[in-house]
């Protein structure tokens, strides 16, 4: 069987392997590309638009991302990370976009306002500091809080239409914030990359092998699944990109940075309604606070959506356990996913998060009418013959090995890179693919950093990200400049 050469293997069809590929094949135009996707299509799994939130997260209203201190401050610093992170994805999308290798923008994202909602004296308290505290910085320059119901009514009429008048509420707001289908927006970059040389796309062909050889290349075998064809493969550099199935691939990659981690995974379900005299009177992302010991990623919201360009409103998500780590994965992911050198840190975090495990559980047992009751928080005329219950993608969220051999919960994203940069795998979930041009630059800079160095990179680099080398967090004149150009470019001004 003949062996096919690689720069570079691709594992996995979603938004992180597909950006990665984009640059890359721009960064040096003659590098030889393999994607292996385990389905019969791309970005079907967790990229797939029914299969996450599609909010373009930038900290504008995910409240989880400005938890309450102990003194009664709010703390920011992470949502002007995501906020500066979710930049640099708007600029790499406006410049694929200005050179023809995206399609029109509307086709992929979409203005729709960012809003937070809350209720309640506690709430509308911290509300109303975490407008103070984010507004004061440049990012947030724009944010707009309000109590007054005439400016509710115009905002979110459907979330205070039946609404107690004598309950306290309040909300802010980001008129530029972006709904994104990150599904067409993955199948356009691959298809893209279909259209240029030395790149191949091969479907149905999950990765069964992985192991490095004596001169530091990899070896893969991926199996087709409806032919039963077997491809044995070699390449310099592997990403592992494969949502959920990173993990175990990293595991059987062997490199000892892979040492101690674990994954939890956890299921999410929406409720969709595509009722047009509902879809139509609401065009936005309405987040509010999380209940008592959820995961972050269940923070209730009420979105306008538009996937394959068909609006819907979706709310949620629930949350649920489950011990797949794909949709279309096993009952044994979780199972085979224990090692010797994994098992103390998660036994040590099922020990410490019952709590957690008993929400999601209970999550699952939830009636229809139940998840109604949620939804009518954020709609109180919600009728609940009009919405139905949709599955979404799974995600497993990162077990770290803790100090003293203990393990601790992420709840982000992380970059596994093997110490010799031949291999790199991206681990957890939100914010996730809203990030996916700064975690794909961190791969670049971890794996090809004397390529990076090079002026020709340098200036290609600063083509893609104009900010790329910069801080958007700290530079107020760039932060502008960037801004008007992406808003111009993708329509969201």
């Amino acid at each position: 069987m003949a062996v096919k050469q690689a720069d570079v293997v691709l594992v996995g069809g979603g938004v992180m392997s597909a950006t990665l590929g984009v640059m890359l094949r721009q960064l040096d135009p003659s590098m030889n590309i393999v994607m292996l996707e385990r389905l019969d299509h791309v970005a079907h799994e967790s990229t797939d638009g029914w299969n996450n939130a599609g909010t373009g997260h930038a900290g504008y209203c995910e409240l989880n991302y400005t938890p309450e201190t102990g003194d009664g401050d709010v703390a920011i610093e992470r949502a002007l990370q995501i906020n500066a992170q979710f930049e640099v994805s708007l600029q790499l999308w406006s410049y694929l976009v200005e050179q023809g290798m995206l399609p029109d923008p509307t086709k992929f994202i979409n203005r729709t306002p960012h809003q937070s909602f809350v209720w309640g004296d506690k709430d509308v308290a911290y509300l109303k500091r975490r407008y103070e505290r984010l507004s004061a910085h440049h990012l947030f320059r724009e944010m707009e809080y309000t109590e007054s119901p005439e400016d509710l009514e115009e905002w979110m009429p459907l979330v205070v239409q039946g609404r107690d008048p004598m309950q306290r509420v309040a909300a802010t707001r980001i008129r530029h914030g972006a709904d994104v289908d990150f599904g067409s927006l993955t199948r356009s970059m691959v298809e893209y990359l279909q259209s240029q040389p030395n790149f191949e796309l091969m479907l149905s062909s999950p990765v069964h092998y992985i192991d490095q050889r004596d001169n530091g290349r990899w070896k893969l075998r991926v199996k087709n699944q409806h032919t039963g064809e077997q491809t044995k493969l070699e390449s310099e550099f592997v990403f592992l990109g494969a949502g959920g199935g990173a993990l175990p691939l990293l595991q059987k990659s062997g490199i000892a940075e892979a040492r101690g981690y674990g994954g939890f995974p956890v299921s999410g379900q929406w409720l969709v309604c595509r009722e047009p005299s509902a879809v139509e009177q609401h065009h936005a992302k309405v987040y509010g606070k999380a209940p008592i010991g959820a995961p972050p990623m269940s923070v209730p919201h009420l979105d306008t959506r538009i996937i394959n360009g068909e609006p819907a409103l979706l709310f949620g998500p629930f949350a649920g356990f489950t011990t797949r780590f794909l949709k279309q994965g096993s009952l044994f992911d979780l199972f085979g996913s224990v090692r010797s050198t994994n098992l103390k840190p998660m036994l040590s975090v099922s020990k410490s998060n019952m709590d957690l495990t008993r929400y999601l559980i209970g999550e699952v047992f939830q009636s229809h009418s139940d998840r109604i009751k949620s939804l009518r928080n954020f709609f109180p005329e919600a009728r609940e013959d009009r919405w139905t219950l949709r599955t979404a993608g799974q995600r497993v969220q990162i077990i770290k090995q803790a100090e003293g051999g203990g393990g601790k919960l992420e709840f982000g994203t992380e970059i596994v890179a093997a110490k010799d940069g031949t291999l790199a795998a991206l681990l957890g979930a939100s914010p996730g693919a809203s990030t996916a041009a700064n975690a794909m630059i961190s791969v670049i800079e971890r794996c090809f950093p004397k390529k990076l160095q090079t002026p020709e990179w340098q200036e290609r680099m600063k083509m893609l990200v104009p900010s790329y080398g910069q801080s958007l967090v700290d530079d107020e004149a760039l932060l502008t400049k960037v801004r008007e150009r992406t808003l111009s470019t993708l329509k969201l001004g």
